[in-house]
């Protein structure tokens, strides 16, 4: 009796652990459960993070606070500074920019990438984004970053880092606007101000913040990006063809549905990341890979996207962007209230969507952590309802409270089995430990079958005793820190 009541309290205090575990799957399972089997631990991305392209939820997340080197998904930063400037009316996509001796020698710089570009030659605004979204060229980057900053590197790279502080990308700085050390341009590309061996820094989160900005604000962008194979300045004697490195984009060799951007980078110190958006139905998600492989292992650009496609897969089968409450009028915490228009939001497959007022709108409260304070709430304004549904009521129609407070039911049965689940385990195996460690010591208490094992018993209890508390101040901590 006394082995099965141990083994019952070790499974009472495994069991909070196993919860722990279970919501910290490893992306090496969900990948070789994707059907990429041939995925290995050397090449398991450092950081990795999954959000909803609406309202910035993060639907998955890895060491989303840990700081890298993106390398050439810094272009982004600049191509969102151009399309700002399209937006205010400095030029527009086809403006033509004229090429300088300085342009093409950077352009014939074999160490980074590159795509041809020939001295007094004008080159659209439009090609140019194609030969820095797709070849990831150096040479078109500097070009746009000089025409939105009238030709002052440095003031360009401090556009850059104002711009990533006003979206609340908060562990990221720009030295340069490609992702290429300035050193590397051998003196053709000198920011002002800014150390030329310094290398731009950032996070998973704040790639996903800065992505989640550009596609909100410049849709357009996606037209760049979604093709995997790409002609520029076609029609000319510098027309060149280029193929994208998304290999998650349709088409390519990891191609996946939904996927229409967005950026690939890599070097030698911060291995192989990527972005990358997808689409299914109106579900939006955006997502940062950061850190597979090794640079002296170049198909690392190949190995990151199964592990980006598995968590995109992951994440589609898991959320979808649905009717959270229908237009009309309703009854939220006894109050009377009306939407003008239907209430949409990205929410978890089959789980009750839990709503709540607050600062006068209908809020969400059990979605999820958004990358940053100031991304849009899962939340409708509402206006004050009407007293009709009382009288539908007494002429024997079911009313919208009615009908409220039934679909309310199942969200209140699972407030309270979170509230037993936070207070009632953590409880039960504090009282559980002061029981069993302070568990009379007295053989006479324990038995009289033998004079030694008695009192190992009371020991094998205490120290289950002092587990289950150890466990319940571990479940407390978690909750709340």
């Amino acid at each position: 009796m006394a082995k099965k009541l141990v083994f019952l309290l070790f499974v009472i205090i495994l069991i909070p652990f196993q919860v722990t575990a279970f919501a910290a799957e490893d992306i090496m399972e969900i990948t070789k459960e994707a059907g990429y089997t041939d995925v290995l631990e050397i090449n398991k991305p450092k950081t990795s993070i999954v959000v909803d392209g609406t309202n910035g939820q993060i639907l998955w997340g890895d060491n989303v606070d840990v700081v890298r080197e993106p390398a050439s998904i810094s272009k982004m930063m600049t191509v969102f500074l151009v399309f700002d400037a399209i937006k205010e009316g400095k030029f527009t996509l086809d403006t033509n920019i004229q090429a300088t001796e300085n342009d093409q020698a950077i352009s014939e710089l074999y160490a980074i990438s590159n795509s041809k570009i020939v001295a007094g030659v004008e080159y659209p605004v439009r090609e140019l984004l194609k030969m820095v979204v797709v070849p990831s060229s150096n040479v078109a980057t500097v070009m746009l970053a000089n025409v939105v900053s009238d030709n002052q590197a440095g003031e360009f790279i401090k556009q850059m880092n104002e711009k990533a502080h006003q979206i609340g990308m908060k562990n990221t700085q720009f030295y340069n606007c490609s992702g290429a050390s300035a050193i590397t341009f051998e003196g053709l590309y000198t920011p002002e101000g800014y150390d030329p061996y310094g290398s731009n820094t950032s996070t998973a989160r704040d790639l996903a913040t800065m992505v989640f900005h550009l596609i909100n604000d410049h849709p357009e962008v996606l037209e760049f990006t979604s093709q995997p194979k790409v002609t520029t300045m076609a029609g000319t004697p510098y027309e060149e063809t280029f193929e994208t490195y998304n290999y998650s984009l349709p088409g390519a060799k990891y191609g996946f549905e939904g996927v229409d951007g967005l950026k690939t980078g890599s070097g030698p110190s911060s291995a192989f990341n990527y972005v990358a958006t997808a689409k299914r139905e109106n579900t939006r998600l955006i997502e940062v890979i950061m850190g597979v492989g090794d640079w002296s292992d170049q198909d690392g650009e190949y190995y990151r996207h199964p592990f980006g496609n598995a968590l995109l897969k992951k994440t589609f089968d898991e959320y979808e962007q649905r009717l959270i409450l229908p237009k009309g009028e309703h009854e939220i915490e006894g109050k009377s209230i009306k939407l003008e228009n239907d209430f949409y939001g990205v929410v978890k497959k089959n789980e009750e969507p839990q709503l709540t007022i607050q600062d006068k709108q209908i809020v969400l409260t059990n979605q999820k952590e958004l990358l940053t304070d100031n991304m849009p709430k899962l939340a409708a304004n509402y206006i004050e309802g009407s007293k009709t549904d009382e009288k539908k009521a007494d002429n024997g129609d079911q009313s919208a409270e009615n009908k409220e407070k039934t679909r309310a039911l199942p969200t209140k049965l699972s407030s309270i089995l979170d509230k037993v689940i936070t207070y009632g385990i953590p409880a039960a195996l504090l009282i559980l430990g002061l029981v069993f460690l302070f568990f009379p010591s007295k053989r006479k208490a324990i038995g009289r079958r033998s004079r030694k094992s008695p009192r190992k018993g009371v020991i094998v209890l205490r120290i289950i005793g002092a587990l289950s508390i150890l466990a319940s101040i571990y479940l407390v901590i978690k909750e709340f820190i």
